[in-house]
C-alpha cells in the first residue's frame, strides 16, 4: 500500500512536468529554445483560475489557460523570430513578464496579490493520494496523452518532420520550400498550449491560484527536456524520475530524520546530477538557438 501511495503520488507531481516537458520537445526541436516553460506554465495558470473563477467551468479554464499559452509563446516567437531577437534573453524576458503580470492582474481582478479565490476545479477539492482519486481528473490523462501526442505528431506526421528539419537545418528546409519561419510560430504556438495545460492542471487541482505557483517546474521540465534527449519517451521518463525525487521529499520532510533544509535541496540538486551527466554528450538540434534570417 504504501508502495501504490508513493507512486500515484509521483503520478500526481509528475503531470505538470509531462505538460511542460511535451511543449519543451516541440519549441526546441523547432530551434527555439525553451527557457520560456516557467511562464507558460505560470500564465496558464493564471488565465485558467480566471476563466473558471468567471464562468463557473472548469473546461473553460482549460481552454482560457491554454490560450494564455498561446498568446505568451507568440510573444516570444514574434520576438525571436521576426525581430531576432537573443533567445535566452527574450526567454528570462517573458519569464519576468508573467511574474508582473500575474502579480498585477491578480491584484485588478481578485483584490488580492498573492492568490485567487476557490474556483471551478476537477474533483473533489480534498481528494486523497490514491490512484481512485486521480481518475477523477482529466487533466492526469490528457498529461500522459500529451507526451503520446507529441510523440506522434514528431515522428508520424508530415508537419513534425518539417518541424524536425527546420530545428536541424533551416537554410535546407527552406530550399526545398518549407516556409521556415510559419513552421516556427506554429510549433511556438503549439508548445505555449500543451505547456501552459502544466500551469492549469496546478490551478485546478488546487481550485485557486496562487502567485508563482509554479515554483520552478518550468526549468525541472526542461532539464528532463535535455536529459531525455529531445524524444518526447525519454522526456517522460526524466519527469518521472524527477517526480519521484520530490515524492520522495515530501515523504522525508515528514519523518524529519533529515534537516529540512536539505530535504527540500533534493529535486533540485538530481536535477543538477542528471544533467551533469548528460550535457557535453547529448547532441541538441543543430539550429537551436540560432538566428534564421
Amino acid at each position: 500500500m504504501i508502495a501504490l501511495a508513493f507512486l500515484a503520488q509521483t503520478l500526481r507531481i509528475a503531470i505538470p512536468y509531462l505538460f511542460a516537458a511535451a511543449g519543451g520537445v516541440i519549441s526546441e526541436r523547432a530551434g527555439l529554445i525553451a527557457l520560456t516553460l516557467e511562464g507558460y506554465m505560470l500564465g496558464g495558470a493564471f488565465c485558467a483560475a480566471l476563466g473558471s473563477y468567471y464562468s463557473g467551468s472548469a473546461w473553460v479554464g482549460v481552454l482560457a489557460g491554454a490560450a494564455g499559452g498561446v498568446a505568451l509563446a507568440l510573444l516570444y516567437a514574434i520576438s525571436a523570430i521576426r525581430f531576432l531577437g537573443d533567445q535566452v534573453v527574450v526567454g528570462i524576458a517573458v519569464n519576468l513578464l508573467v511574474i508582473g503580470l500575474t502579480r498585477f492582474f491578480l491584484r485588478l481582478a481578485f483584490d488580492s496579490s498573492s492568490n485567487s479565490p476557490r474556483v471551478a476545479g476537477f474533483g473533489a477539492e480534498r481528494s486523497g493520494t490514491g490512484f481512485a482519486a486521480l481518475a477523477t481528473n482529466p487533466l492526469i490523462w490528457m498529461g500522459i496523452a500529451s507526451i503520446v501526442f507529441v510523440g506522434w505528431l514528431l515522428y508520424r506526421t508530415p508537419f513534425g518532420l518539417r518541424v524536425r528539419a527546420v530545428g536541424e537545418h533551416p537554410a535546407a528546409a527552406k530550399s526545398v520550400g518549407i516556409p521556415v519561419a510559419r513552421v516556427r510560430y506554429l510549433s511556438a504556438a503549439l508548445s505555449g498550449a500543451v505547456a501552459a495545460l502544466g500551469g492549469v492542471y496546478l490551478a485546478l487541482d488546487q481550485h485557486q491560484f496562487t502567485a508563482e505557483m509554479t515554483a520552478g517546474r518550468g526549468f525541472i521540465a526542461l532539464a528532463a527536456t535535455i536529459f531525455g534527449r529531445w524524444d518526447p519517451a525519454r522526456a517522460a521518463l526524466a519527469c518521472l524520475f524527477f517526480a519521484a525525487a520530490e515524492t520522495l521529499q515530501i515523504q522525508l520532510q515528514g519523518t524529519q530524520v533529515i534537516a529540512s533544509q536539505f530535504v527540500e535541496m533534493i529535486p533540485y540538486a538530481l536535477t543538477i546530477v542528471a544533467l551533469a551527466g548528460v550535457v557535453g554528450r547529448a547532441v541538441p538540434p543543430a539550429a537551436l538557438g540560432k538566428v534564421v534570417d
